[in-house]
């Protein structure tokens, strides 16, 4: 869809006022990837949809992935193929439909010669399962993994423990910041005629007689709303099985959340030139090192989680394990006063079988209740554009109406069709693509072209272009979302919240006390985490 250049309209209080004052054929429930992508097909297809979001969009698990646009060498090694073919197709689809957004990655994975790692033994059983994910969609990228020699691989990670290092494999997948990702949807979205809003959580659901679902009632800024629509989506994650409760759906939990957390290290301390997969001393599982800018960050964990699900936080034993796992492999060994960000987030796993969560398969579930509402989940941050077709396929369904199939496979995201014409530098083109021009034009101000963290690359224009186009409603919306300072430096973002409550507060008509408190209850949170 071409806006001539300008920015893609997105606006609360015009989605709300619709929200109120429409019928729609489809509302979607959760403004993670999924509800988004969702959204976006259903509004590709011609249909009339809402969305509406409790908190922020992608301020569940969506914001708190590992960041990769990848098939899963570990399903490959499950045996999986189906769901590794899958997710490498949704990946060609991406990196052609958001070039901006999604980057290829060489990562390394090393072969240690000590029992305790990959074994020597087992580098030709490797270079099967290479030669396997090249063909399952690897050589669409064009580019097949390589053998490397011990030298080779201390060239692209020097800290590598060189002493048990026997050789290396390189192969080819792809990183995206999840929460623009999922923003980038979602404004996509909007462009194809959907009312999208956050902060408005449901209340309830609303029935016909025949108690069939018929809408819902959410509460947006201290109103309450009653949205009317045909076909209700429930996409929201861990999340899903509350709404359902809204339903009095009878089936079993739908849901078996599991942690994964994340921890952020100065690049410098590791010094590797591309990705790796690192394996876990004494278990069966790797953890991957993805460099970010001048940072890396160490994930994921995998384990059962019994706890509350709107505060997920990383425990001291997660942290160690992820420790211990880096630590393992290289030679000059990081602690925990060099972690400079962390993150906790839950998978919406499909409740089945009693094995280990790193054992439950990674495939989506589409259910329908007997009132017609339509639950989503499971999958993965790859596949949420194939999630969101089978889901809208069943509404269509529901809907009566014949044609109307899927576009998103041909669906650019908002600024991708100017990108490879963008002249900015990598941060702003890789954040914003063709809507950098807006950026920068905001920037012309001496006072917004500030940077808005010194150690970070976001400008405090970064802010405003957030408050006015990207609903923006909250300093954690910024520093957590719409930039990635939390995640990256949590403290020097800490240290930023008054300012970002200020330009926030200047564009949004917040009172003092409002930016005050905004900044002091993300201050908080941040401390809290530690």
């Amino acid at each position: 869809m071409d806006f001539n250049g300008g920015v893609v309209p997105f606006d609360r209080g015009q989605a709300l006022r619709r929200l109120a004052d429409e019928a729609f054929d489809v509302l979607v429930v959760g403004g993670g990837i999924t509800g988004a992508g969702c959204a976006l097909d259903a509004a590709a297809r011609g249909l009339r949809v809402g969305l509406v979001e409790a908190q922020d969009f992608a301020s569940g698990t969506s914001s708190k992935s590992s960041k990769l646009v990848h098939g899963g060498l570990r399903y490959l090694q499950q045996g999986d193929l189906r769901l590794v073919y899958e997710a490498l197709a949704e990946r060609q689809i991406l990196t052609r439909n958001a070039p901006h957004l999604v980057q290829m990655l060489p990562f390394l994975l090393p072969i240690f010669r000590d029992k305790g790692f990959i074994d020597r033994r087992l580098g030709r059983g490797l270079g099967l399962a290479m030669w396997g994910y090249d063909v399952t969609g690897g050589f669409r990228y064009g580019k097949l993994h390589e053998r490397l020699s011990t030298t080779e691989a201390l060239a692209n990670f020097p800290t590598l423990d060189a002493d048990r290092l026997t050789s290396a494999y390189v192969y080819y997948d792809a990183h995206a910041d999840d929460a623009r990702l999922t923003l980038a949807i979602a404004r996509t979205a909007a462009a194809h005629g959907a009312a999208l809003a956050n902060y408005a959580p449901v209340r309830s659901l609303t029935h016909d007689r025949a108690g069939r679902v018929a809408g819902a009632t959410i509460e947006a800024d201290g109103a309450t709303i009653d949205v009317r629509a045909r076909v209700v989506v429930n996409a929201c994650g861990v999340w899903s099985d509350r709404v359902r409760a809204f339903d009095r759906d009878s089936s079993a939990a739908l849901i078996r959340p599991a942690k994964g957390i994340h921890i952020t290290l100065p690049r410098t301390l590791v010094g590797n030139e591309m990705a790796a997969v690192l394996p876990v001393p004494g278990d069966n599982r790797t953890v991957f090192v993805v460099p970010w800018g001048y940072f890396n960050y160490v994930g994921t964990t995998d384990t059962d989680y019994e706890g509350s699900i709107d505060d997920p936080r990383c425990s001291d034993a997660d942290v160690d394990y992820l420790l211990r796992t880096i630590n393992a492999a290289i030679s000059r060994p990081v602690g925990r006063d060099d972690i400079v960000g962390a993150w906790a987030g839950l998978r919406p796993l499909v409740a089945a079988g009693r094995g280990g969560t790193s054992d439950l398969s990674r495939r989506h579930l589409v259910h329908v209740a007997t009132s017609g509402l339509i639950t989503v989940t499971g999958g993965k941050l790859t596949t949420y554009r194939r999630m969101s077709e089978d889901t809208i396929d069943r509404a269509i369904g529901q809907l009566g109406l014949r044609g109307h199939r899927s576009l998103t496979k041909r669906v650019p995201l908002v600024g991708a069709e100017g990108f490879e014409k963008t002249k900015h530098g990598a941060h702003l083109a890789q954040r914003f693509g063709d809507e950098a021009d807006a950026v920068l034009q905001l920037a012309d101000d001496a006072d917004l072209a500030r940077p808005l963290i010194p150690s970070l690359p976001y400008l405090r224009a970064e802010v405003v272009f957030a408050a006015r186009h990207e609903m923006a409603q909250t300093v954690d919306d910024v520093l957590s979302r719409r930039t990635r300072a939390r995640v990256l430096a949590r403290r020097a973002s800490v240290a930023a919240a008054d300012d970002v409550a200020a330009l926030l507060g200047n564009e949004l008509g917040l009172s003092p006390a409002t930016r005050r408190a905004q900044a002091a209850a993300y201050r908080a949170r941040v401390t809290d985490a530690e």
